[in-house]
This record gives C-alpha cells, structure tokens and sequence, in this order.
C-alpha cells in the first residue's frame, strides 16, 4: 500500500457526502479534495476554502482598460492628430466615456477567462483530469490523501459507515479522459 496516493470514498447523494465529510474531520483525516457533478451549497465552508480574490483581478483589469483607453484617447486626441473644431478643446472628457465603458468591459472580459484557465490549469486543448469520472456524471466523491493519513483502514471504514457506496484505493494523482 506504499505506492497508493488517495483513497476515494465514492457517494450516491450529496447529503451522505456531506455526512461522511463531517465523520473525516471529526477523527481528524485531512481531505484533499471534493468532486461533485453540480454546485453544493456550504460545502466550501465545511471544506474551509477561503475566499475568492478573483473580484480583485477583475477589478485590476477593469482599471487596466480604463488607463488604456483614456491614454490610447488623449494620444489620437491631443497629441498625435489635434483638431480645432469650432474652437472646442481637444480632449472632452465626456465625449470619451463610452470608449473607456467599453474597453473597460473587453479587458475585463478578457483578464477574466486568461485568469480561469490559469487558475484551473484548463487551458484550450488540455484533457480534463479527474479523480474518478464518474464524478462529472452522478458521483460524489471525497479524495483522502492516502500519504498524510496512515490509517487506510479507519478511513476506509469511516467512508463505508458514512454511506460510500465504494472505496477506491487510487496510485495515480488523476484518470485522463485519453
């Protein structure tokens, strides 16, 4: 059992997942992770993920594509193609404001799906990679990292007694689709 690296509790519904998540961490058994076919509400907090900082990025992006647009503007406008129309000056701001709205939006838009597959390392043409692939489909299923935790046989009996309706004992970190 020295070459095994997770134990996979694989669950039916959602609730004995939860329940089996509780009886983990009640004697003490780090969980690596959680996959779920769909959103489960309260999950992160049992799990203690912390929170997102991705309204950050979107908000650095945001102001990315205003400075853009604003300096992109004042060069065409002021700087490198001035014109006197009517005497009016060459860089009124409001005239301006739906050209930076927008390239606000694009860079926003843009910063935000770079910043996905960054994060979730699902670049264009990657296979996905999951633990167990029926968890895409109608499992849940709870990764107990096999190297931290020694007692295989607690576990195995903790998921079981929580409603698993199997338990795997993984060598390799993911199944790839290929």
């Amino acid at each position: 059992m020295s070459d095994i690296k997770y134990i996979l509790g694989s669950f039916g519904d959602p609730d004995e997942m939860m329940h089996g998540i509780d009886k983990l961490q009640e004697n003490n058994i780090s969980i690596h992770d959680v996959y779920t076919p769909m959103p489960i509400h309260g999950i992160e907090a049992k799990l203690g993920v912390k929170r997102s900082r991705i309204d950050i990025a979107a908000f650095c992006f945001g102001i990315t594509g205003t400075c853009a647009a604003f300096a992109l503007i004042y060069f065409c406008a002021v700087i490198d193609w001035r014109v006197n129309i009517g005497g009016k000056p060459s860089f009124a701001l409001p005239d301006f404001i739906p050209i930076m709205f927008e390239l606000t939006v694009l860079f926003c838009a843009f910063g935000m799906v770079l910043t996905y597959y960054a994060s979730t390392h699902l670049f264009p043409g990657r296979a996905p990679r999951v633990m167990d692939l029926r968890a895409t489909d109608d499992r849940f299923v709870i990764a107990v990292d096999a190297k931290e935790n020694a007692e295989h046989t607690v576990i195995d009996e903790l998921l079981k007694n929580a409603g698993a309706l199997e338990v795997k004992y993984n060598e390799r970190k993911y199944i790839s689709y290929e």
